[in-house]
């Protein structure tokens, strides 16, 4: 009797321990996310974020403070307000909060930072996210060519930047590497950041391509990028997601999605911080490193068809391999396609 009650005692103080000691280091973290313009529940970019960040949440039982940004000037006074509450590991999401990082950053060396898709600072306490969007615009460049009956696809971007245009390079590649003869329209939606969240402008463009003969739209646009699905639906024709799965958004309508995994970015930052294993410097993802690729569910099954799928699979073995090497716009933005 003396002996099954020591064991219990034993048992309880046990239990007692590693609740405490999970107590303790869930209490030597406190992670800290900044959503960029167009909200965190965009089903695009900024959602894909959200995606790592509630994955960490419920792994750990942490909780991530959360801001967003809703006007440029927010950003770098969300981050001091973030190392003021006590964060000890702040993700910045989207090349626009680069000066603010970097600045806060170099203020607070004991504070963590990390930042997705931008790789051209250097601070010893700065991890940077980088992806291969080029690689995954050409998988579904494949596709697209695939799944045209007209021979014409497009692409409708948000902001006119070089990073942007890298995603349509990268498509245009693909959908060549089918048809040499395809034509590929191209359509930004503007040149402030306003661009990300206007899905009345992404339904306009998109319908303009599509008045051309287009049959296929990709849209690396955000926000904007919903008026884009919406219209290539109700017109009949198909869309390409982009950043987070949207086949879900307009079932049938959507042929695939070009997967950034940003989840895994924002997931990774917060868990490496958590282990004690968090590094400064540049991570770049690709198609090898699982970082971008195509999306392939309930929802598209019924318009992918096995040709379509061995070529966008031989395509990506092929990338992987390095028998095909995607052009990358931000290196030289001399688009050879």
């Amino acid at each position: 009797m003396k002996t099954s009650l020591l064991k219990i005692i034993v048992s309880a103080i046990s239990v007692l321990f590693v609740w405490s000691s999970m107590s303790v280091q869930a209490a030597d973290i406190k992670p800290a996310v900044i959503y960029d313009m167009g909200g965190k529940f965009d089903k695009s970019f900024n959602e894909g974020v959200w995606n790592g960040v509630k994955k960490f949440t419920e792994e750990t039982g942490i909780e991530v403070m959360e801001f967003e940004v809703t006007n440029e000037t927010q950003r770098e006074q969300a981050m001091r307000r973030m190392v003021d509450r006590g964060a000890t590991v702040v993700l910045g999401v989207g090349f626009a909060q680069a000066d603010a990082i970097a600045a806060v950053s170099a203020e607070n060396p004991d504070v963590q930072f990390s930042i997705i898709d931008v790789f051209w600072l250097d601070q010893p306490n700065l991890r940077q996210y980088a992806f291969k969007e080029h690689e995954g615009s050409y998988l579904v460049g494949v596709a697209a060519a695939h799944a045209s009956q007209t021979g014409k696809v497009g692409f409708v971007g948000g902001m006119d930047i070089s990073l942007i245009r890298k995603f349509a390079c990268g498509y245009v590649g693909g959908v060549k590497s089918v048809n040499p003869n395809a034509e590929v329209y191209q359509n930004m939606t503007g040149t402030t950041p306003a661009a990300w969240n206007d899905p009345a402008k992404g339904a306009e463009l998109t319908m303009s391509q599509i008045d051309r003969g287009a049959d296929v739209i990709y849209q690396a646009a955000g926000g904007t990028g919903i008026g884009v699905i919406q219209a290539a639906s109700d017109a009949g024709k198909l869309a390409i997601g982009v950043d987070s799965n949207q086949n879900g958004l307009a079932p049938g309508s959507v042929l695939t999605s070009m997967l950034k995994r940003v989840d895994v970015a924002a997931y990774e930052t917060f868990m490496d911080a958590k282990n004690g294993s968090f590094s400064a410097g540049v991570k770049v993802l690709g198609v090898a490193e699982g970082g971008v690729d195509w999306a392939l569910d309930n929802n598209n099954a019924s318009l992918v068809n096995a040709d379509m799928k061995a070529a966008v699979e031989q395509a990506r073995q092929d990338i992987v391999s390095g028998k095909i090497s995607v052009h990358n716009y931000e290196s030289d933005s001399a688009c050879p396609y």
